[in-house]
């Protein structure tokens, strides 16, 4: 019976990483450039096990990235852009690393850089984007940035094969087996955001669902323990 309690064991924990994803995808829904995380689970027999073993022990053994878009807002923002389909902008990070998003809010700080989150947007050439401090700041749907009638650079733009990771709410980077490949060329939509792309009816039923399936292996768990319990009981009645 304790190999029942470890499988349930694997099952509720397993359920409960898959519960901390649903959960964050449902809060950043409305989060421009929120990708959402989808776990993988795998089941696998105990060191020593034979291959003819009916226990099976099931696990959460990576998370990737759904990297489809998302629904998209109207903002009529000059400096918001969703870049066209599969690309992704280019930032460098407040630590030195360059991140890849869909998030579109860029803004301009005092030393007339363009930024996305506090992080530098990068250029086509792989440079922070600075503007000239002339007219009204503006993006076109070739990406290119102006500063008035003045142009500053084009953003840098990129696509994302392979796997992925995390490093900011909406910033991704390559993981070990990715890349990240500059495009040649792109456009983007001006004056609009790209939303997260896991939906709050989606997340909602996915996450009830997974809250029955943690249920079923606490319950699982309580019910062996019972029966170890009532074993070692008549054990001593003998």
């Amino acid at each position: 019976m304790a190999d029942g309690i470890y499988v349930s064991m694997c099952g509720a924990v397993a359920r409960s990483e898959q519960l901390d994803s649903i959960a964050d995808n449902l809060a950043n829904a409305s989060t421009p450039g929120f990708k959402a995380s989808r776990p993988a689970f795998e089941s696998f027999l105990p060191a020593g096990a034979a291959a003819t073993s009916d226990k099976h022990y099931p696990a959460a053994v990576a998370t990737a990235f759904d990297l489809s878009a998302g629904p998209t807002q109207r903002t009529d923002g000059p400096l918001d852009v969703v870049p066209g389909e599969g690309l992704f902008l280019t930032v460098q990070t407040k630590g030195g690393k360059t991140a890849y998003t869909r998030d579109g809010r860029l803004t301009v700080d005092a030393q007339q850089r363009l930024l996305l989150d506090g992080n530098l947007v990068l250029s086509k050439d792989g440079q922070p984007l600075s503007l000239p401090p002339v007219g009204t700041p503006r993006i076109d749907r070739n990406g290119s940035v102006w500063a008035g009638d003045q142009q500053a650079g084009e953003l840098g733009l990129a696509r994302l094969q392979g796997p992925v990771d995390r490093v900011g709410t909406s910033l991704l980077a390559p993981a070990q087996g990715g890349r990240a490949e500059p495009a040649a060329d792109g456009s983007v939509s001006v004056g609009e955001l790209e939303l997260g792309n896991a939906t709050a009816i989606e997340s909602m039923v996915q996450l009830i669902s997974a809250q029955r399936m943690y249920d079923a292996s606490m319950q699982a768990i309580q019910t062996y323990s019972q029966l170890n319990q009532r074993a070692v009981e008549v054990a001593r009645a003998k």
